[in-house]
């Protein structure tokens, strides 16, 4: 979050902007749509391992529920915002409707670092959260999930004390859970693995083959990793020739070895020092002339001040909001495709939607179920944005335009079916 120089939340306002105005939204429906239906601030007094109280700001935003429960996830962060999170709350709204799950979105966050705690301090902090958000939270109305420096333990102490504040296992309440505690296979590549099949499709439109393609990844933590597997996995080949993350990057035009890239990441903490790699910075790693660039780290990386350097033919954000607005507009101007966050990281909460399906009827899938499901509806959700792009190809749209059409309009059409606006 350091990464970020302008405010999230107003980027978030200013893309709805310019899609309510495309759409012509009334008035009514546009200011609604603007701002979170829901926030809520909390203080949890924590007891620390060294016996003192450490008292930690927190909060949770429901952004729009007109389409069902709010989904999104709980991140543990020093540099929390209250705006941070209603960005990603927004762009959660969106992302549900993309790809068309019966969901509204939302966010939550603590103001803390969870590298300097204990696990006990952890699991207490977690607890407390739950006792103070937790009456706001249930399978029908909001389900958390994992996000920035939280994970399934996490998720794991956070159902237990909602069982325990209201006297009944509703593990549908949260998803990223272990698969002891009813967690689905298949959550833990879910977002790469849904950004790729996009790449896939947007490959088909573009008329490039997708086995020769050479690729670069922003940023190597989770979905980074997977990215850099499923890439040649999914698409039958390519060629993967920098990756990078917050310690460095590097560089091998002649291709680099994913599955090693990875081992030697979780051995050694970084990227840097793998043998046979030239070091490449994250700012240069970003301008390379490759087809595909994966951002998958931080906020805000592509801006005004890179954008006429970028090279690749497709961006495929794999973060949350890598592409600054004024960016978005030079890369449309070089005709580069950008196959924007909210549709290309969907993969995520889509097999988040999956673990509370199956937790609601207590019947656990298998993991080519889960696989068939989010390609068909990765695919789906492509197509019908890339049908907006040609639809309205008099208004020369990009892929973040036109997905925000999708998405902005079938909000609306549910709060009006509603009686709301």
């Amino acid at each position: 979050m350091s990464n970020v120089s302008q405010n999230p939340f107003a980027i978030a306002q200013a893309q709805l902007d310019k899609a309510a105005k495309l759409l012509n939204l009334d008035e009514g429906t546009h200011q609604t749509l603007r701002e979170p239906l829901r926030e809520l601030v909390v203080s949890l007094p924590v007891r620390m391992d060294n016996g003192k109280v450490k008292v930690f700001k927190a909060f949770r935003v429901q952004y729009n529920d007109a389409r069902g429960a709010t989904k999104g996830g709980i991140r543990f962060h020093p540099e929390e915002t209250i705006d941070t999170v209603r960005a990603l709350s927004a762009w959660m709204t969106w992302k549900t409707a993309v790809v068309d799950l019966p969901l509204g979105g939302g966010k939550g966050g603590v103001i803390c670092n969870p590298k300097e705690m204990s696990q006990g301090e952890l699991e207490r902090l977690s607890r407390a959260y739950i006792r103070q958000v937790g009456r706001i939270l249930g399978e029908k109305m909001d389900c958390p999930a994992p996000d920035v420096y939280t994970n399934a333990q996490i998720m794991a102490w956070m159902v237990d004390e909602y069982y325990w504040m209201n006297g009944e296992n509703q593990f549908g309440m949260i998803t990223g859970k272990p698969l002891e505690l009813g967690g689905s296979v298949g959550r833990h590549d879910a977002t790469a693995r849904g950004g790729v099949y996009c790449v896939r499709e947007a490959a088909k439109k573009l008329g490039m083959d997708a086995k020769t393609t050479s690729y670069a990844i922003q940023g190597f933590g989770n979905a980074g990793q997977y990215a850099a597997l499923l890439h040649q996995e999914i698409l039958g080949g390519g060629k993967l020739v920098a990756v990078s993350d917050s310690r460095g990057g590097i560089y091998n035009p002649d291709g680099l070895a994913p599955k090693k890239i990875v081992a030697h990441k979780l051995k050694t903490g970084s990227v840097s020092g793998f043998p046979g790699a030239k070091e490449i910075s994250n700012a240069d790693l970003l301008t390379l002339d490759v087809d595909l660039l994966y951002p998958a780290a931080l906020e805000q990386v592509i801006t005004e001040a890179n954008a006429n350097d970028i090279k690749a033919k497709i961006v495929c954000e794999l973060a949350n909001g890598p592409t600054t607005p004024e960016a978005d507009e030079i890369l449309h101007k070089k005709g580069i495709f950008v196959i924007p966050d909210f549709l290309a990281n969907a993969g995520g909460v889509t097999v988040s939607y999956f673990e509370m399906v199956q937790n609601q009827y207590n019947y656990h899938w298998d993991l080519r179920t889960v696989y068939e499901r989010l390609d068909k509806k990765m695919t789906v959700a492509f197509a019908g944005v890339y049908k907006m792009l040609e639809d309205r190809k008099s208004d020369n749209l990009d892929m973040r335009t036109a997905a925000y059409l999708v998405a902005v309009e079938r909000v609306a059409t549910a709060m009006k079916l509603r009686g709301w606006v």
